[in-house]
């Protein structure tokens, strides 16, 4: 494994650039919504999706949501230590495009939800896909969209990897 450099800086502050990026409009569009509905306020936009206002306490698909409380410090925590490591990755593997664009996306997400989890103790959810009254997609935001493309960019990256040996 190629050893951090200083000429991996100028990568690095790019992809740190990045993540702020996806962080504020994260923070911007919650901001919005906060200001804008009540908690469980619906308002459609098209026959299969509707903005929302929801407050999840847990993960993904209202993981944990219901504990008493610990899962916000739990998650806090999980995010500081995914941050770190995801950081020491950017610092070593910056160059390879595919591989730190995944981790970007997944660190700017990252500390999105954090940032709610410390101001708030849940991340505020927006957006809905639906199908009639038969389905529903559960509520997720900026910072989950972004998490969710990074992962599938990192799978796709081990897929190309593997495939190149």
């Amino acid at each position: 494994m190629p050893m951090a450099t200083s000429s991996n800086a100028p990568r690095l502050i790019q992809w740190l650039a990045i993540a702020l990026l996806i962080i504020l409009a994260d923070q911007f569009t919650k901001v919005l919504i906060l200001g804008s509905f009540q908690l469980g306020d619906s308002r459609p936009v098209t026959s299969f999706f509707s903005i929302v206002r929801w407050h999840n306490p847990g993960a993904a698909f209202s993981f944990l949501a219901w504990g008493s409380g610990w899962q916000r410090w739990f998650f806090v925590g999980l995010g500081t230590v995914a941050t770190g490591f995801i950081l020491w990755l950017l610092r070593r593997h910056g160059h390879q495009t595919l591989f730190a664009t995944a981790l970007t996306l997944i660190l700017g997400g990252a500390v999105g939800n954090v940032i709610d989890r410390l101001l708030h103790g849940y991340v505020v959810d927006f957006l809905l896909f639906h199908y009639q009254n038969t389905w529903t997609f559960p509520a997720f935001n900026v910072a989950d969209t972004a998490i969710s493309i990074g992962a599938a960019l990192l799978i796709l990256d081990e897929l190309r990897r593997v495939r190149r040996s």
